[in-house]
Parts: C-alpha cells; sequence; structure tokens
C-alpha cells in the first residue's frame, strides 16, 4: 500500500478533526490503524486528544484530591482539638503481659532498661495509643503545611509539653 498525496491530505484533515487512527483506516479505506498511525508520526501530526482512559483517569484523580481536601480538613481539626484539650488521665505503667486492647501501648524508656513501661492510659476507639502518645505516633496529612506557619509550631510544641 502506498500513501498517495490524496490519502495523506485525508489523513491530515482527519487526524486535525480528531478521529481515531481506527476511524481514519475505514474512511480511506485499504489502510490499517498502525499503517495510519506510522504516517501521522512520520508527519509530525500533534499528538492525539486525550484517550478515554487518560479522560477517565483525570476525573478520577481530581475526584480524589477533592475526597483527600475533605478528609485532610477533618483530620487536621480532629488533631488540633487533640492539642487543645489538656485533660489528659494520668499514665498507668504496664509491663507487656499486663496490656490489654484498651492499654496504651507507647512504650516509655529503652527496652533493656529495668524501668521500662508502657503507657497504659485508656487508648482511643481502632487506634493503638491514648489521645496524647497518638500525637506523636500519628501525624496528620499535610503537616508539611502547617510547619510553614512558624506562629504555630512554638505553640503545639508548647502545648504538647504542657499537657504531657
Amino acid at each position: 500500500m502506498s500513501w498517495t498525496d490524496e490519502k495523506v491530505n485525508k489523513l491530515k484533515e482527519l487526524w486535525g478533526k480528531g478521529n481515531t487512527a481506527s476511524q481514519i483506516a475505514e474512511i480511506i479505506g485499504g489502510i490499517s490503524r498502525n499503517a495510519v498511525i506510522g504516517k501521522a508520526h512520520r508527519l509530525n501530526l500533534s499528538a492525539k486528544i486525550k484517550t478515554r482512559t487518560a479522560t477517565n483517569n483525570q476525573n478520577f484523580e481530581n475526584s480524589q484530591d477533592i475526597k483527600n481536601e475533605r478528609l485532610k480538613k477533618g483530620r487536621r481539626s480532629k488533631f488540633k482539638s487533640l492539642i487543645i484539650e489538656k485533660d489528659f488521665e494520668p499514665e498507668n505503667p504496664k509491663q507487656l503481659e499486663e496490656l490489654d486492647e484498651s492499654s496504651c501501648k507507647w512504650p516509655i524508656g529503652h527496652p533493656d532498661e529495668k524501668n521500662f513501661y508502657f503507657c497504659g492510659r485508656t487508648s482511643l476507639k481502632d487506634f493503638s495509643y491514648c489521645k496524647l502518645h497518638l500525637l506523636y505516633a500519628y501525624q496528620p496529612r499535610g503537616k508539611k503545611e502547617d510547619i510553614s506557619e512558624k506562629d504555630e509550631i512554638p505553640e503545639i510544641i508548647k502545648k504538647k509539653i504542657q499537657s504531657a
């Protein structure tokens, strides 16, 4: 199969209108989809419009970004409310054997030391740690953005230290 000037012009026209390579091959006739793609490449025709999957993926990513933004705001506000709260229950030192599902499993000290123990406060539902240690263990998403706000950092650290 040879590309005549007429077929090349038709290819350029249909390509510019956004037809797929399969559609162009059908319209011109006697050529394959791959032949159309190869000729378009050799003619340096602009890249095709986004495929359906690329468009769908983009829409999916946009919806995920919106959903993540909502979650981030929710998580951030929950963690800030924990920081402000100062009524943490006192530590209830426990050894490994004494821990149960409702105990905070935050280790205090080094396991090789004699005075090593676990926090033992009541842990939050679905977490292994109490409110205070949850602040240390789970950094909310977008924390790097919060760090850029220089006024908040000393205040947050100050509140953590005071409440501990």
